[in-house]
Parts: C-alpha cells; sequence; structure tokens
C-alpha cells in the first residue's frame, strides 16, 4: 500500500469503463465549446484585420492581377467562415491539449503528471514552429516549382477556395506532424511504446514518413523533403526524450521502493 501511494497513481485510474466515457464526454463537450468560442473570435479577427491577405501572400506574387478568383456569389462568406474556424482552432490549440492531457492524466504516476504545463507549452511552440516553416518556406517553395510546369502556355486562374484548402492543409499538416515528440514522449509514459521499439522500426517509420509527406504535399521531391527531413529529425528526438524520461521514472519507483517499508 505504501509503494502504491509513493507512486502516487490515483484512484481515478482504475474507475469503472462508464466513468471513463463520462470523463471523455466532458472533456469533448469542453473541448467543442472552446472551439465555437475560438471560431467567434476568429471571425472578428478575420473581419478586422486582413486575414485573407495574410494567407493569399505565398501566391500573390505569381498570380497575373495578384489576387484570387471565385465564381459562387457565396464563395466569400464561406471563406470567411473558413478561415474563422482555423484562427479559432490554432488560438484554443492550448486548451485543447490540456483537455487532452487532463483525460490521458490519471494513467500517469504523480511526478509525471508535473510535466503537464511544459508538455503543453513545447505542444504549442512546436505546433507554431511547424506552421511558421510551412508558410514561410514550404509553401512558396512548393508553389514556385508547381509554377514551373508548362510556364509561358497555361495561365494560372487560381479560385481563393481551392487555394485556401490547398494551403491550409499544408499550413495545418506542417503544425500537427511537429507534435511527433509530444505524442511519442505522452505514449512511452503510458507504456504504450519504448525507446527500444522506436529506434527498432526507424526504418519503418522512414517509410511512414515518406508516404505522409508524398500525400500531405504538392508531391514534388522539395517539398517532400521539407516535410520529411524535420519528420525524421522529431523522431530521433523523441528517441532521446523517452529515454530520459523512462531513466528519470526508473529513478523515482527506486527512491519509492528504498522509503517503502520492507
Amino acid at each position: 500500500m505504501a509503494r502504491r501511494k509513493a507512486e502516487g497513481r490515483r484512484d481515478q485510474a482504475e474507475m469503472p469503463f462508464l466513468d471513463h466515457l463520462d470523463e471523455l464526454r466532458t472533456r469533448l463537450i469542453r473541448s467543442l465549446l472552446a472551439l465555437i468560442a475560438g471560431m467567434v473570435l476568429g471571425l472578428v479577427v478575420v473581419t478586422q484585420w486582413d486575414v485573407l491577405g495574410i494567407v493569399a501572400r505565398p501566391i500573390a506574387d505569381l498570380l497575373p492581377g495578384e489576387n484570387l478568383n471565385f465564381s459562387a456569389p457565396a464563395t466569400p462568406f464561406v471563406m470567411m467562415l473558413k478561415l474563422g474556424f482555423i484562427v479559432g482552432l490554432v488560438v484554443t490549440f492550448p486548451y485543447l491539449g490540456l483537455q487532452a492531457w487532463r483525460f490521458l492524466a490519471p494513467a500517469l504516476y504523480e511526478n509525471e503528471r508535473k510535466f503537464a504545463f511544459p508538455a503543453i507549452a513545447a505542444g504549442t511552440l512546436l505546433f507554431l514552429a511547424g506552421v511558421s516553416m510551412a508558410y514561410f518556406f514550404v509553401l512558396p517553395l512548393g508553389l514556385r516549382i508547381l509554377f514551373t510546369f508548362f510556364e509561358g502556355e497555361l495561365n494560372p486562374v487560381i479560385m481563393v477556395g481551392e487555394y485556401l484548402t490547398f494551403a491550409t492543409r499544408l499550413i495545418l499538416a506542417f503544425g500537427f506532424i511537429f507534435e511527433l515528440p509530444v505524442v511519442l514522449v505522452f505514449l512511452s509514459l503510458l507504456g504504450i511504446v519504448t525507446p527500444e521499439g522506436l529506434a527498432k522500426f526507424r526504418r519503418h517509420a522512414i517509410v511512414v514518413m515518406a508516404v505522409v509527406s508524398a500525400f500531405l504535399t504538392p508531391a514534388d521531391p522539395y517539398t517532400m523533403l521539407a516535410m520529411m527531413l524535420p519528420m525524421i529529425l522529431l523522431y530521433e528526438l523523441s528517441i532521446v526524450a523517452t529515454r530520459v524520461l523512462r531513466r528519470r521514472r526508473q529513478d523515482a519507483e527506486a527512491a519509492a521502493g528504498e522509503g517503502s517499508p520492507a
């Protein structure tokens, strides 16, 4: 009993399945309400600032008239809603991460739960780093490469809806892919993956990364590499982080064992 108390497990970790479902429902409802509030804030931001102009900046210099086009009367309104949702998603991202952490935290040791806010902060910074890399480097590079095909023979008439889907998918994909270390470290804390397993299946992971990169990018070699190389680096960083955290867990368990009565 003393050892169990020292390990710091909560009774909630063994709560019934229906209680787990109730907890999941609570977290999902809070996340949904946060997304709705974030979207409302996003709509305010979109109407007050030129968010569309910011998103369109990477392609503006490649267009003859430097403007995107639309063919349906309702398109501008739909674009405003989409941009509002994207802004809301970015704004509420830390809160969504907090809700996910609080749902899974009961499965962790007490000394591991203290990583909650550092993990959320790291996840937010990694997300913003991925978004920034995609916006300032990968997206402009990919567009310039794509526009070189049949250059001079075809005139680009880019629809705003198609471009927004293309750009936001690429930008958000980079943001979420940069969360790889946080996800793998958390799976390691839950005991689902191990550093040895991650290292053993490194080659398989690289193949998966190549497929994901081909699917999420325009599939030219430059943008594929621009996504794949950071993924490999983050994967290797995850292996190092999981080893360090496991060593700390083992030290904590050893200290708890020494302090418990024989």
